[in-house]
């Protein structure tokens, strides 16, 4: 019918890494509750497996399509969260079953922060080769850094104690 408003809810499950039937109907009915934007945050401890990259990303991208990011921003997101877990889970843990990534998103209205935090043996910040320079340019790698802080408003990098480092990425949230 023409000019008949319709209402469309998609709800997607996102599978945590323990497998846990409840987590997925707890998300569910909150993704539910909280489509006035409310400020919320959700936070995982994730094996150090690929597996937990594509849970970080689907658990941040639900995160931020409730907050009300449009499709252009939840693409820089959804890979900003990607590249900062795979350097966690390859670079940081180098996918020991021993070690975990500690995975938070939260956003309150303003902003939509995410905080990834490996438990590697941490690296010289300095020492990142420029991937725009002439002999990096054909490198199969070495641009995850450089393409999180594009797509993000604000990233940081500090070292844990006593090991591992910790990303904070943000998005600042602007009025639709």
């Amino acid at each position: 019918m023409i000019g008949c408003p319709t209402s469309l809810t998609l709800a997607t499950l996102v599978i945590y890494s323990d497998g846990s039937l409840g987590l997925r109907q707890k998300t569910v009915l909150r993704m539910r509750e909280n489509k006035h934007h409310v400020p919320e945050t959700v936070e995982r401890l994730l094996d150090s497996t690929l597996e937990s990259v594509e849970s970080a990303e689907e658990l941040a991208l639900s995160v931020a399509q409730r907050a009300g990011f449009d499709d252009d921003d939840l693409m820089k997101i959804g890979m900003a969260v990607r590249e900062s877990m795979v350097n966690a889970v390859v670079h940081g843990n180098r996918y020991s079953e021993h070690k975990k990534v500690r995975f938070s998103v939260t956003h309150n209205g303003a902003r939509y922060t995410i905080r990834i935090a490996d438990e590697g043996e941490g690296f010289d910040f300095n020492a990142l080769p420029d991937p725009l320079a002439p002999e990096n340019l054909m490198r199969t790698s070495g641009r995850g850094i450089f393409l999180i802080r594009s797509f993000m408003d604000e990233f940081e990098m500090q070292r844990r104690s006593p090991s591992g480092t910790e990303v904070t990425l943000v998005k600042y949230m602007v009025s639709k």
